[in-house]
């Protein structure tokens, strides 16, 4: 069974400020999330929470192992990303 996305709405308004190319590039990488989620994801340090390389821009998503849900909370340029956080 794969899991499913879920965009928080700070998330879909956060994207729509980025570049058109750099939105796609993201929106690919999370739906492979859905097959295998920790061949791409990284434990965030000091949170619980993971974070998504894609170039210089990051993604920080919650796991939910028992329900299978990933739940993407912030989007944005690496030097902003975890100001939000």
């Amino acid at each position: 069974m794969s899991y499913s996305i879920k965009w928080t709405p700070s998330v879909l308004k956060d994207m729509e400020k980025l570049p058109e190319k750099i939105t796609e590039r993201i929106i690919n990488k999370i739906e492979e999330l859905k097959f295998n989620p920790f061949h791409y994801l990284e434990h965030y340090e000091g949170a619980d929470v993971y974070k998504l390389r894609v170039g210089d821009y990051r993604a920080l998503i919650d796991v939910d192992f028992s329900n299978k849900i990933l739940k993407v909370r912030i989007v944005g340029h690496r030097r902003n990303i975890y100001k939000k956080f």
